[in-house]
């Protein structure tokens, strides 16, 4: 692999070409040409006729979720045949029908990290999904890269990915909008508090396509009816003064997570 071309120059695609262009001759196309005025020592592209000279040998398609398929398409005519191609979308749904049927190679994953909450000039500790179906050569470069950054790696399927964001994202994305939801007043004393604003403003920070793509993951919903059933037995318990029942719920919870129980 020597030719990587990127497509889309937000945050994720500007990092990933600042990250890659060291070890290859990286190209970047943004259909916004002025998201490319601080990118240096790469290739930038302001028409979609310049990547045809560069005959790029991997793709990675850094385009907003909403827009994954749609730069495909228009990049796929002036891309050589052998291209692998690759995504980084959060979710997943609807790829492996159009991976099926595009005539690249591809290769799928998900670094699992972002410019609000993942330190990007550390990474180590932070994670990675690689999905299983991909090319042979796209998950040996894929690996090797999330390698040298230190990055855990995990392997799943279109459908393992899919149901592993709703659980991992879904869930503190929902609680984290439920408490925004409640905010009455943000001088409130308590380091509790201030940990969960500090949260709150990084998730709604975001791009709102960004947001609104991993909670209309279709494995969302059931997420948010088992957080519904979780709260209702709470407030249950709260109005019935279940306080022994509050101990063992305490004990189960630490089980939960991990905390040893006494």
């Amino acid at each position: 692999m020597e030719r990587i071309l990127i497509a889309g120059a937000g945050n994720m695609g500007s990092w990933l070409a600042e990250t890659l262009c060291l070890d290859y001759d990286v190209g970047v196309y943004d259909s916004d040409p002025g998201k490319l005025k601080y990118l240096f020592n790469t290739f930038r592209f302001k028409e979609l006729s310049e990547i045809s000279e560069f005959k790029p040998q991997l793709l990675i398609n850094a385009a907003g979720l909403k827009q994954t398929i749609t730069a495909y398409r228009q990049i796929f005519p002036y891309i050589p045949e052998d291209c692998i191609i690759s995504d980084i979308a959060s979710v997943k749904n609807g790829l492996a029908e159009f991976y099926a049927e595009c005539g690249f190679r591809f290769v799928s994953t998900h670094p699992m990290f972002g410019p609000t909450f993942g330190n990007i000039k550390d990474l180590k500790g932070e994670s990675a999904i690689i999905i299983s179906e991909s090319d042979k050569d796209g998950k040996d470069f894929f690996r090797s890269f999330y390698r040298d950054l230190g990055l855990k790696m995990y392997e799943y399927d279109f459908v393992e990915h899919d149901r592993t964001i709703a659980y991992s994202l879904s869930i503190p994305f929902s609680s984290t909008i439920v408490f925004s939801a409640c905010m009455k007043k943000l001088e409130v004393p308590g380091t509790t508090f201030r940990n969960h604003l500090k949260i709150a403003h990084g998730l709604l920070s975001e791009d709102d396509y960004l947001l609104s793509g991993i909670l209309l993951n279709k494995y969302s919903v059931e997420k948010l009816y088992e957080i519904s059933g979780r709260l209702n037995d709470l407030i249950k318990m709260l109005e019935n003064k279940e306080e022994k029942e509050l101990h063992d719920l305490f004990n189960k919870l630490r089980h939960n997570i991990g905390m040893s129980v006494s």
